[in-house]
């Protein structure tokens, strides 16, 4: 049986390293904690990518508008005032380099197919999950000197024979 620390502590990892070599931006991981789904969240977009074949689940990196505006201007150049195109697609693409390099890193990774970014925007929107029996492993991130995002990674993991 495949263990979930295996893929848990590469998230983290690949996390870390997308920000610094993509964005160029140092984060550190903050005390991870299992997400209450009946708590209010102060996220303001959202990106989710699916996960299936070896794993089912999902990842989902999650913040508030401000610092998207933020990474999005580094990445894309500055003058971004509001969740636009251009703030939607970094977000998403960050995730998305999030999703694929973990492949490399977990346990029969090449037999994880991963899904192409869905964003959800709106002022502390939720994130409905499918069954009181999901757990998700929310990994909060400090990034520039008081902002956080949360990666969370919702799997459940095939036995492989």
């Amino acid at each position: 049986m495949l263990e979930l620390t295996n893929y848990v502590e590469p998230f983290v990892e690949v996390t870390v390293s997308t920000f610094k070599e993509f964005v160029g931006v140092d984060v550190s991981p903050r005390h991870p904690h299992f997400l209450d789904p009946e708590k209010g969240f102060e996220w303001d977009i959202s990106a989710v990518i699916g996960l299936s074949g070896v794993v089912k689940g999902a990842v989902i990196v999650s913040m508030k508008a401000e610092l998207a505006i933020k990474l999005t201007d580094i990445l894309a150049g500055e003058g971004h005032t509001d969740i636009d195109a251009d703030v939607v697609d970094a977000i998403g693409e960050i995730n998305n380099i999030i999703a694929g390099n973990i492949k490399p890193k977990v346990p029969n990774g090449d037999r994880i197919v991963i899904s192409i970014p869905t964003i959800i925007k709106g002022k502390e929107h939720s994130i409905a999950w499918p069954s009181k029996q999901t757990r998700i492993l929310c990994i909060p991130h400090k990034a520039f000197d008081d902002d956080i995002f949360h990666l969370m990674v919702a799997i459940e993991l095939e036995s492989i024979v």
